[in-house]
């Protein structure tokens, strides 16, 4: 017996088959199977893979439990009455309440955040004096950007949160799905279209994928979350291989296109791995939906801890996994050798701050450096009419938590600069500074251990006080272990977590070093568990001065490799014993 999904052909058969049965039920005066909470539909393929599950014995989680009684993206009656009672979704309803991009993160806070969805991260000036509208009317008066080139919105009273929504759909954007068991946010190259070195311009397919997800209904019954990257193969890195789909731009011969690569969950120690094949540009959004089936399919709905595709692919194997998805797809893939692809254009970790010169002849993009990620309206606002006076309305963000305004012509650029720091904003960063990246942090999180875009900002300021680096650093901080600011990719790394001290338990971080991304992808190492926030800047400037002092021709991460897990341990450890 096959356990595929079923073909076209067979939908249709099912479709006519159950309707004469629903036809006949109501005849005879017996409920009809949508009442039931049976499933009438065979394209419902999370209530399928549910069936499978009961059928061969197994138990859901609870979440599949929830989802399984009533689709969470039809439970508007239900948001709209704990609005007008001033109530907030908790427990389960608040897991049902992230299909529409809404989490309460009590009890950090007494809120709702809003999570949206902006395919390849760019926005335009109108929506986003929109948001900054929201953000004031609605919600706590800012904006953080995401490690997804995305925007969120916190300090939400409960109140709010159907107003937040529908607010999102009025500027053409939208939060659906940007939460629980969905497809993400879709990330792409920030330079799309611009870029002087890029392959291929990365904003059609990060579109179409995104508006094929929010129109087909059966690709929200996701067993866990799910990340679609698209990578033009341009300047600024966009962190494609921590996706669970990768897709990096490559010349084949006289032809453009993209590498595919499956199952990057750095939270969990994995980067995508690559298949061998290759996917046409114009074929992405169907690769992309036959690959969600599959796992929609087939993902575990037993256990959360292994519901991502990672562990489908661990359990199955890449061929079988391929195999299954050539079945959905109904064609073969294209297979290459490595060898006849030509070598990726080199990134620039510095490429998404500054000044730089854009493909278009007289034109340039400039990186703004954000506080962290966190803009207020009034930033939101003085950002989106420099984006109006001197640009094309377009503001592009990006997966480090900053953003570009772009097409600002030669002439204009000293004016653009001088506006972005009246603003309080800077267009240069510090080799630290510009590779600080810091989750939301305790200040806004549950699931957070440490104040991590707190401690981040006060490791920037210190560091940046006492060393000066003539090549940059990555250093990310995340509260947990879901890893959101990817602390794994980082050149150091840092994990939060509570410290015993004395009597009392303090704030802290796990120390990894020698991560990276794009040619130097590498997942980092634990050198020292639970420091103490405080400890920390010490070890961390202790690190850099060995890596300047011992080898600064070489990267960080190169230097941190040819040393050992001991001898990177013990400079760690003169700090306290100096101290």
């Amino acid at each position: 017996m096959t356990d595929q999904p079923f073909n076209p052909e067979q939908q249709e058969y099912l479709k006519g088959f159950m309707s004469g049965v629903e036809a006949r039920r109501a005849a005879s005066g017996l409920p009809l199977a949508s009442e039931t909470g049976i499933s009438a539909d065979p394209s419902d393929l999370q209530r399928t893979a549910q069936d499978r599950v009961l059928a061969q014995g197994g138990k859901l989680v609870p979440q599949e439990e929830a989802k399984r009684k009533k689709h969470p993206l039809d439970r508007w009656a239900e948001i709209t009455a704990m609005a007008n009672q001033g109530k907030f979704a908790k427990g389960m309803d608040d897991f049902l309440l992230r299909f529409q991009g809404l989490f309460y993160v009590g009890p950090t806070q007494d809120s709702y955040m809003c999570r949206l969805r902006i395919p390849g991260g760019i926005i335009d000036s109108r929506q986003l004096r929109g948001v900054a509208d929201i953000a004031d009317e609605l919600a706590g008066g800012f904006a953080d950007v995401t490690t997804r080139a995305n925007l969120q919105l916190r300090l939400i009273p409960a109140r709010n949160a159907p107003d937040i929504v529908l607010r999102l759909v009025d500027l053409g954007l939208t939060s659906q799905g940007s939460g629980a068991d969905n497809v993400r946010n879709v990330t792409g190259s920030p330079t799309a279209g611009i870029d002087p070195q890029e392959l291929i311009d990365t904003r059609p397919h990060a579109r179409a994928i995104h508006h094929h997800i929010l129109r087909h209904r059966e690709l929200y019954g996701l067993p866990r979350k799910f990340n679609i990257a698209f990578c033009g193969a341009g300047r600024v890195p966009v962190l494609e291989e921590t996706n669970d789909i990768a897709f990096t731009a490559v010349k084949l011969g006289d032809d453009v296109v993209y590498r595919l690569a499956l199952g990057g969950i750095t939270g969990h120690r994995d980067l995508a791995r690559e298949t061998g094949i290759v996917v046409a540009p114009d074929q992405t959004t169907q690769v992309c939906d036959a690959i969600l089936r599959v796992f929609i399919a087939h993902g575990t709905r037993t256990d959360r801890g292994k519901a991502r595709l990672k562990y489908l692919l661990d359990a199955w194997g890449l061929p079988k996994f391929l195999d299954a998805v050539e079945a959905e797809l109904g064609f073969k893939l294209t297979r290459v050798d490595a060898a006849s692809l030509a070598p990726r254009p080199p990134q620039d970790r510095r490429g998404h701050v500054g000044l730089h010169p854009q493909r278009q002849a007289g034109l340039n993009y400039i990186g703004v450096v954000t506080p962290i990620g966190r803009l207020t309206s009034a930033r939101l606002r003085g950002l989106a009419e420099i984006a109006d006076r001197f640009g094309t309305r377009t503001i592009r963000l990006t997966v480090w938590q900053n953003l570009l305004i772009s097409d600002i012509p030669d002439a204009k650029l000293a004016d653009a600069c001088a506006a972005i720091e009246a603003l309080g904003l800077a267009t240069e960063a510090s080799a630290i500074r510009g590779g600080m990246v810091a989750c939301t942090g305790n200040a806004g999180c549950k699931f957070a251990a440490s104040n991590t875009k707190a401690h981040a900002a006060q490791l920037a300021d210190w560091l940046d006080a006492r060393i000066t680096l003539a090549s940059p650093v990555n250093i990310h901080l995340t509260g947990c272990h879901h890893s959101c600011a990817q602390h794994y990719i980082a050149d150091i790394g840092l994990l939060g977590a509570k410290v015993e001290r004395g009597e009392e338990m303090v704030e802290g971080y796990d120390l990894h070093v020698g991560g990276g991304c794009g040619a130097e992808q590498k997942i980092g190492r634990l050198i020292r568990p639970k420091i103490a926030s405080d400890d920390l800047p010490p070890m961390i400037l202790r690190l850099l001065q060995d890596w300047q002092d011992r080898a600064p021709e070489l990267s960080f991460q190169a230097h941190t490799a040819a040393l050992d897990d001991a001898e990177l341990a013990t400079i760690c450890d003169r700090v306290l014993e100096d101290a």
